[in-house]
């Protein structure tokens, strides 16, 4: 056999191989993210906000920008203040996820724990389940994964969600989200900030508004490491080694402390909203604010 026969055999071999790991892995992880779903709202029947159509939702009064036309001039006679009636939003509503493929999300403390890509993978298909149950399109931040309603949909999305990237940090989406849709990004934001200005500085410009959730290990909060250790990034690609590792802790703490503070600067100059959740905390506490921060980032 030659080498070039040989390496295509070794070649198909390995991607036979990954698709049966693949094909074990969706049902798991889709079976994982229902059953956490349903420990939220089981039959949830979908976000309300004011917006486009028959349904009266609310009486707010009129800022400068509304039409004379949408005035109330009935309710309004009760008083000085001219009000407007708010609408439900009765059409679909279109929410795009994303969770940082890259290998510094495969990062947990040991391995008994869960790592901060298998957290954000579950908590985003759960809120995907929850959303498609109330009739929302959801969709992931990739070319081919616009928008859909449907349990077919979720299967996409959970086969999307088991890519792994071979880079050490991801900086932003590599698709950006259908015009004044909803999108939420969930990475340790460790690579490139300018990046993912960018990325963010246009959504806001198609009236797109968001979330960053920012996943963390608790040991990279803590950095409980002391004496000689050798520390290297998950692809092997960056190493450092010290003897005194705990002289590092103060410094790296601030650094971190200084990223947090740049990525909610991010999302709060645009609107957005910023949480950063630890893989240790319990997932449908998580998937609750989630849910919840949702309405606080309504178009």
């Amino acid at each position: 056999m030659s080498d070039q026969t040989a390496h295509s055999a070794d070649l198909h071999t390995g991607l036979r191989a990954d698709s049966e790991k693949l094909a074990h892995a969706l049902p798991a992880l889709l079976a994982a993210a229902r059953a956490l779903a349903a420990t939220i709202t089981p039959g949830t029947h979908g976000r309300r906000r004011a917006g486009l159509g028959d349904t009266f939702w609310e009486y707010r009064p009129a800022e400068a920008w509304d039409d004379a036309s949408r005035i109330d001039w009935r309710r309004s006679a009760r008083g000085d203040t001219a009000f407007v009636q708010d609408r439900e939003w009765q059409l679909a509503q279109s929410l795009s996820l994303w969770v940082d493929d890259s290998a510094a999300m495969r990062y947990a403390m040991d391995a008994n724990h869960p790592s901060k890509a298998q957290i954000a993978q579950r908590l985003a298909l759960a809120l995907a389940v929850l959303l498609e149950r109330g009739g929302e399109r959801i969709g992931y931040l990739t070319a081919d994964l616009p928008p859909r309603r449907g349990r077919l949909q979720l299967e996409r999305l959970t086969a999307a969600l088991l890519h792994q990237g071979d880079h050490d940090y991801a900086s932003a989406p590599p698709a950006m989200a259908p015009p004044r849709g909803q999108v939420v990004i969930f990475s340790d934001f460790f690579g490139d900030l300018a990046a993912l200005e960018a990325y963010i500085a246009s959504a806001t410009g198609r009236g797109c508004t968001g979330l960053l959730v920012q996943v963390l290990d608790p040991t990279e909060e803590s950095f409980p490491f002391t004496g000689r250790t050798l520390f290297r990034s998950m692809s092997g690609a960056i190493r450092h080694d010290t003897l005194k590792a705990d002289a590092l802790r103060e410094t790296y703490r601030a650094r971190l402390a200084a990223r947090k503070d740049a990525v909610a600067g991010l999302a709060a100059s645009a609107g957005w909203r910023f949480h950063t959740l630890h893989t240790d905390t319990p997932a449908s506490q998580s998937l609750l604010w989630l849910y919840g921060a949702l309405d606080g980032v309504s178009a």
